[in-house]
């Protein structure tokens, strides 16, 4: 048997609204299919303005040059994370203050934060780490006290809940991911979601290059020009086909990936009942999207033991960050707190295979493999 970590899940509409598109004769940003994306997120999640992009990477990066990230302003944001929640500010010139994860999962510790904010902070980014959500009130309310921008890096977090809301509508903004191993998407490919007014013509102008040209599709000017800084941050209509291919099918792509991660979470359940491991855990805010299912192991000896036995019988399961703040872009300008718990989950967490065509029987063998395993330690 053999069981890769991911395998990309294909509706069956894919290529047909690719070729639609095509024959379109409008196959550049923003063409049909864009448009249906964007209001299909807009109409299902409440989302004030949409706009798809190449990456989620891409979508950070508009968010901090949107609320004006300058050299010397501070953004803080949690360690174990993926670089480009780094780069998006540090690009700009921002330094960065990272906050450590909680013990019970690996989202920031939004106790620490509010002793983190001096007057240069600018931004708070949290992360919702496996679509689980962040505890967003009291980040809100230090928002509101502190004038702080909030960027949501919902990344993962596609069709998840903080009390009832949909993650990337709380913030200022938010970006998600469509990269090939989430769960809705398009093989590259991300969105930017504006939930604050002030910032929708401007995000429209930096996705067209600094330019006023979606204005003037519109017909609410009678030519464009550049009007402010921007990049090309849009993405091909051909690629806006293939996600709404996939977002047609949400409910249904949702359901089965919730269907295996319960069953993995009922195998593992008498390990961490034993102290062996640890489980996800969803705070009573917080709804699961099922993005990924992954333990905790003691030690990174113990994870290394798991994975190569894992490897043995075919099964391919993947750590995943390293600690941003012990990076080797990054420890050098970092202020020299330890984040123990950022590390722990840096040497500890192991991610198993979770996507659409896995079976459960398969994940029966990935359970009873690792059920073995803590047998023989």
């Amino acid at each position: 048997m053999n069981i890769p970590f991911n395998k990309p899940y294909l509706t069956g509409k894919e290529g047909h609204y690719i070729y639609q598109a095509v024959l379109s004769g409008k196959i550049s940003g923003d063409g049909v299919f864009t448009k249906k994306c964007h209001a299909l997120f807009e109409g299902k999640f409440g989302f004030k303005k949409t706009l798809l992009t190449t990456s989620c990477t891409d979508a950070l990066e508009m968010a901090a040059l949107l609320i004006n990230i300058q050299p010397g302003d501070e953004v803080i944001m949690p360690s174990y994370t993926f670089v480009s929640t780094a780069n998006a500010f540090v690009l700009r010139g921002a330094k960065l203050v990272f906050a450590d994860s909680t013990d019970y999962n690996p989202n920031m510790d939004v106790t620490q934060v509010e002793s983190l904010i001096t007057p240069k902070t600018k931004a708070i980014v949290p992360v919702h780490y496996a679509g689980i959500a962040v505890d967003m009130d009291p980040l809100l309310d230090l928002a509101k006290r502190h004038n702080l921008f909030i960027i949501e890096d919902a990344a993962q977090a596609i069709d998840s809940y903080y009390k009832g809301r949909p993650l990337g509508s709380i913030g200022t903004m938010a970006a998600f991911s469509f990269h090939e191993t989430k769960n809705i998407m398009a093989g590259e490919g991300g969105m930017l979601a504006v939930n604050d007014d002030r910032f929708v013509l401007r995000a429209e102008i930096i996705r067209e290059k600094g330019t006023n040209r979606s204005a003037f599709f519109r017909g609410e000017v009678d030519k464009y020009g550049w009007v402010d800084m921007g990049s090309s941050f849009l993405p091909s209509d051909i690629i806006a086909a293939f996600l709404y291919a996939q977002l047609e099918n949400l409910e249904e792509i949702q359901g089965r990936r919730k269907t295996l991660w319960d069953r993995y979470y009922k195998a593992l359940r008498p390990l961490e009942e034993k102290g062996l491991i640890q489980l996800p855990y969803i705070p009573y805010f917080a709804t699961n999207n099922a993005h990924m299912f992954y333990l905790v192991c003691k030690t990174l000896e113990e994870r290394i033991g798991l994975i190569t036995l894992l490897k043995e019988k075919g099964i391919y399961a993947v750590f995943h960050y390293l600690s941003l703040h012990a990076s080797p872009f990054y420890r050098d300008k970092h202020d020299g707190r330890a984040l123990p718990q950022s590390d722990r989950y840096s040497d500890c967490l192991l991610r198993l295979p979770l996507f659409y065509e896995l079976t459960e029987e398969q994940v029966d063998f990935i359970a009873d493999t690792i059920l073995e395993y803590y047998k023989r330690s």
